[in-house]
């Protein structure tokens, strides 16, 4: 991944459409982005800042993050200071990986005053700061105490210093003479790195591998720079579940190339599933956790279980020591240990141990005893056996739908766990209506609507409440993941496909390939009294063969 100087620089001639825009909302999602609602040109746009040490960056967004019913106080700091301002200008110094909104507003008082709110793109360093028109920080998403960084304090008060400026050759303005001597010889992309302002090693290699075998450097070198500052072919592909992305096409990367019409859009596309995986972590880390220690604990239930199975199943031999210690009271004595009879079974002879304290048919009556015992235990315990698989796969069902969650789902999963009696009900300071779950959207190719449920709620919501008897359903067979309901009672074979690959998508099987998929119409799924949220057993059903496809997904993906 590249969002280096020259991707800033892109970014930047990409954002210029938001100049004499205003800054209609702030909203703060979690603790390392911040989104803004700006109305420029007519438009209504959303520009979201990351300071994720991993997936750092600024751009358009159309996807939809859900913000916390209470801002924090950095988003109520901006609003104080930005919303209802005017974007002047967007700029950055040289090719640093900085960007700098210069916005005017008004303060308390209605004079107007301007801001500047400045985002660094710089790993685990990033950070969005908002200074005044003194250059003095009114705050920031991170802050940077003089303990930590001796050359730049970053807390409300201190002058806002520039990240040191790195001493290297402008890529615009260099002269085609230093180009030719900088090439004359093989160079790493180390060097080209070192040497040019903006390079990440990923576009230096890039570069290198377009004038590998061509003589002239300074044309390749030129057009390379054009084709990224115009975003000439945003770019992204992944290879090995690592994704890559460019303001141009990539060629020294083997893989299939994605374009996009824009940088925010390609963006959208390689962090936007990433950076949703992360919040959810954020937020549902303990739930997570809480799941894994249930299920290895009922992972050591069912091994001692396993044990007790194992000594109960010894019921037959009991039967058959009262059975033959009856039959030959008159070979033993009270006070013996023990008695050698013939197994009139097999014809073989059988030691019996015996308790000396006993009498021959007292000690014939304690088998039968231990016998009825060890008859009832089992029926208990294959009882317990098989309560305890299932809640392994109810729990294991849960952590998929984990993992594959967005942030709102999270909730209504535990509620559910809650409302099973798993996890204490939450006081919710907000005791509002209870609303009904919401499965997720998408539109097929050919224009027809799916759902897909996220969770048990949404699952149960889905198949018996929202979908018509007539309308189709699949899940993957014998395997974990969510109802996908096809809103026709007849629905032609593509839409059925790629409701197919969701169903695959959105299970535990999404990283398989050839997963099977049942099939069959709504009043064929029935739920078993008693059953957890989520189980349903169906009929009648066929099954199609399909390989998860995120391209799909995303493609068929319902925006709002």
């Amino acid at each position: 991944m590249a969002f280096d100087g020259l991707f800033t620089v892109a970014m930047i001639n990409e954002l210029k459409r938001l100049e004499t825009g205003r800054i209609s909302k702030v909203h703060q999602p979690n603790a390392l982005e911040v989104v803004l609602h700006i109305r420029a040109r007519g438009k209504n746009e959303k520009l979201l800042f990351s300071i994720h040490p991993s997936y750092a960056r600024v751009h358009l967004t159309k996807e939809s993050i859900e913000n916390p019913q209470e801002p924090p106080m950095f988003c109520m700091l901006l609003r104080k200071h930005i919303e209802g301002g005017i974007i002047t200008r967007i700029e950055n110094n040289g090719f640093e990986r900085l960007i700098t909104f210069h916005i005017e507003s008004k303060n308390e008082i209605g004079d107007q005053v301007t801001r500047k709110l400045i985002v660094e793109i710089m790993g685990r360093h990033s950070n969005l700061i908002l200074v005044d028109d003194e250059n003095k920080i009114i705050d920031g998403l991170k802050h940077l105490p003089p303990s930590v960084n001796s050359y730049r304090t970053v807390l409300p008060g201190f002058e806002y210093i520039h990240p040191p400026a790195q001493q290297k050759a402008n890529p615009i303005t260099i002269s085609d003479e230093e180009i030719t001597n900088f090439f004359s010889n093989e160079k790493t992309s180390q060097e080209v790195v070192a040497h040019f302002a903006g390079f990440s090693p990923f576009h230096a290699k890039e570069l290198l591998h377009r004038m590998k075998d061509e003589n002239n450097k300074i044309e390749i070198f030129r057009t390379f720079i054009n084709e990224i500052l115009a975003s000439a072919n945003p770019t992204y592909l992944e290879v090995d579940g690592k994704p890559y992305f460019s303001p141009t096409t990539i060629t020294h990367v083997s893989g299939k190339n994605t374009f996009f019409v824009d940088l925010s859009s390609l963006l959208d596309r390689a962090f936007y599933a990433r950076a949703e995986r992360d919040r959810v972590k954020q937020q549902a880390g303990d739930l997570e956790r809480f799941l894994q220690n249930e299920i290895n604990k009922l992972k050591t239930k069912l091994k001692k279980l396993h044990k007790d199975l194992e000594q109960a199943s010894k019921l037959d031999q009991y039967q058959l020591y009262g059975e033959l210690l009856m039959a030959n009271l008159y070979q033993f004595d009270k006070g013996m240990k023990e008695v050698t009879v013939t197994n009139y079974y097999n014809e073989q002879e059988l030691t019996i141990p015996l308790d000396e304290r006993k009498t021959p048919i007292e000690n014939a009556q304690s088998y039968y005893a231990k016998y009825n015992k060890a008859k009832h235990a089992l029926i208990r315990v294959k009882e317990q056996i098989d309560k305890t698989k299932e809640e392994i796969e109810y729990f294991e069902m849960l952590i998929n739908q984990v993992n594959q969650a967005s942030p709102t789902d999270i909730e209504e999963i535990r509620d559910e766990l809650a409302e099973q009696g798993y996890l204490k009900k939450r006081n919710k300071k907000q005791k509002q209506k209870q609303l009904k779950p919401v499965p997720e959207k998408f539109m097929s190719s050919t224009g027809v609507p799916i759902s897909v449920g996220k969770n048990n709620k949404q699952n149960d919501y889905l198949t018996f409440k929202l979908a018509k008897k007539s309308d189709t359903w699949l899940h993957t067979k014998d395997i974990p993941g969510s109802h996908v309901v096809i809103h026709s009672d007849n629905p032609d074979e593509t839409t059925l496909k790629e409701a197919a690959i969701l169903s695959a998508y959105f299970s535990k099987a999404r990283s398989s390939s050839s997963v099977p998929v049942d099939y069959t119409k709504i009043r064929h799924v029935k739920k078993p009294n008693g059953a957890k949220p989520g189980f349903v057993i169906y009929f009648e059903q066929k099954t199609l063969y399909v390989t998860p496809d995120e391209e799909v997904v995303l493609k068929l993906k319902k925006k709002d």
